[in-house]
């Protein structure tokens, strides 16, 4: 089994991470959601790290399989956003807990108190995931003012940092 790299964002990846990332939405999940719908996957430099956050992706052998964003929100908050592990990595491979780790790192030493996201009710496995690793409910109308909803979010997430 080789081993899983966790490195941040270079644009070489970027047709990687959108293959990574639409299959799962549109035929795993049957979210009905299109490239177009997330013009942020093809700027991800400008949308995440250029604005404060940050976006990391998770390799074997050259071969995107996971990815995590960060989005600086204020108040010392973050959201994460596009977070997704190719299928055959997912459990015990831990590559949703090793991206995630690295954000709460990164999220540490960079001063960030709180971090929010929101899901879609169909992916019971991440919800699941979210609560295992120190996330709780958190009600929509609570969400911080400039976190972006998207509209087919309908579960939210609160973790506490510090």
């Amino acid at each position: 089994m080789s081993e899983v790299t966790i490195i941040p964002f270079e644009e070489q990846y970027t047709s990687q991470v959108v293959e990574l990332i639409l299959p799962i939405q549109q035929e795993e999940f049957g979210i009905d959601i299109s490239i177009e719908d997330q013009p942020d996957l093809l700027n991800i430099k400008k949308e995440y790290i250029e604005t404060g956050g940050n976006f990391w992706i998770a390799l074997v052998e050259g071969k995107v399989v996971g990815s995590i964003a960060l989005v600086a929100l204020q108040n010392h908050n973050g959201a994460i956003k596009k977070m997704f592990a190719a299928k055959e990595y997912r459990g015990e491979k831990q590559v949703g807990k090793k991206l995630l780790d690295t954000l709460i790192s990164y999220c540490k030493d960079h001063g960030y108190e709180r971090l929010y996201l929101g899901t879609v009710d169909v992916l019971k496995a991440a919800q699941k995931f979210y609560k295992k690793n120190g996330f709780e409910l958190w009600e929509k109308a609570e969400m911080p003012q400039d976190y972006h909803l998207m509209d087919v979010d309908t579960v939210f997430f609160k973790k506490e940092l510090v």
